[in-house]
């Protein structure tokens, strides 16, 4: 029975030291913060516009007499789309021609005159007017006539018809629209804060390209340049339009689309940690910061701006502090940890993501 019970405390006192042993060799990997330039990746839900994107309207009242082109066809420009029906308006060019040609023929009566003195040069002068008159209301007439021909004032798409084949329809009436996709706008708003840090970081009279993330959550396979932001914020919303060109070669994009620009926000000399050090106390984040002593200390921050696994700090860390970087969950405040140092930019390395 002694025997047993002597060989029970040894047991146990042999297991409690190794366990002191064990966790006194425990060492916990620490860093610090670093500076260094980056680049945040900022969404913006967008609009996509046609560079040129027009309504066709008839010019003329009238019938509908023919239809050239289908919904959706690509059309050339001066290709004849739509024809009113063209009776009236021929009958007004025949007219206006045959009063031109009355006039003429009074004008060169009188000049014959006037040029033996017959008649006096005032009578000149007013069939002279009279024949400019009538020419005219002629080139007028032939003005309407053209009228009735509804032509593509350049290359684009046609949309859906307002109207169909053999319709009345009234001067102004809307017949289709037409958009020209080689080239798109992209419009899209940016808050007042990061239009002040996009003017601070960028160069003058530099251009800002960016991506276009489709409805498909595919990245569009060409570049845009921010070519205009727009002089003036919206009182309501505090956002600044921002105009982006896409080239669109392949007519992928069409006019009224949705999407989302995928723009590249510098920040310059960013005081910069992995997410992974920081934790979360009622909405608040913090770090475990290490001091002279190896004692831990929790300390609040405040996050400017968020990486995939990163966050650019802007207050409550220094360059110079060394933050715990992994096992926080094994440790609380006041604790008096070993550790071992690992360089910022080889914790930032063991990251999925490198910072640029």
């Amino acid at each position: 029975m002694f025997m047993s019970l002597c060989v029970l405390v040894c047991h146990t006192s042999c297991t409690h030291h190794g366990e002191e042993k064990h966790e006194e060799e425990t060492l916990f990997q620490v860093t610090s913060p670093i500076r260094m330039d980056t680049t945040l990746t900022k969404e913006y839900v967008c609009q996509i516009h046609s560079i040129n994107h027009i309504e066709l309207r008839a010019q003329e009242r009238g019938y509908l007499e023919k239809i050239y082109v289908d919904e959706g066809q690509f059309v050339k420009q001066g290709q004849l789309l739509f024809k009113i029906m063209p009776k009236l308006y021929e009958a007004e060019l025949q007219r206006a021609k045959a009063e031109a040609n009355f006039a003429e023929i009074e004008y060169q009566n009188t000049k014959s005159l006037a040029d033996k003195n017959v008649v006096a040069p005032n009578e000149l002068a007013m069939a002279k007017a009279k024949l400019d008159k009538a020419l005219a209301e002629q080139a007028l007439a032939d003005v309407h006539l053209q009228f009735t021909e509804i032509r593509a004032p350049f290359d684009g798409i046609i949309d859906r018809f307002h109207v169909r084949l053999g319709s009345l329809v009234d001067e102004g009436e809307l017949l289709s629209n037409l958009s020209d996709n080689r080239k798109m706008w992209v419009y899209y708003n940016v808050p007042e804060a990061e239009y002040l840090d996009y003017k601070s970081n960028v160069k003058k009279d530099s251009l800002l390209n960016v991506n276009l993330l489709m409805a498909n959550h595919k990245v569009f396979d060409h570049q845009g340049i921010v070519e205009t932001i727009e002089a003036d914020f919206n009182n309501e919303t505090g956002n600044i339009p921002f105009r982006a060109t896409f080239p669109n070669p392949n007519g992928l994009l069409r006019h009224g689309e949705t999407g989302n620009i995928l723009m590249g926000v510098p920040y310059k000399n960013a005081l910069i940690i992995p997410q992974k050090a920081t934790f979360e106390v009622l909405d608040k984040n913090y770090v475990f910061v290490l001091d002279e002593d190896n004692v831990l200390h929790s300390r609040a921050i405040t996050i400017a701006a968020e990486l995939p696994h990163l966050y650019i700090i802007q207050d409550g860390l220094e360059e110079s502090d060394k933050i715990l970087l992994e096992g926080l969950r094994l440790v609380r405040e006041n604790d008096e940890i070993n550790y071992e140092f690992v360089e910022p930019r080889t914790a930032l390395s063991q990251l999925d993501l490198y910072a640029e």
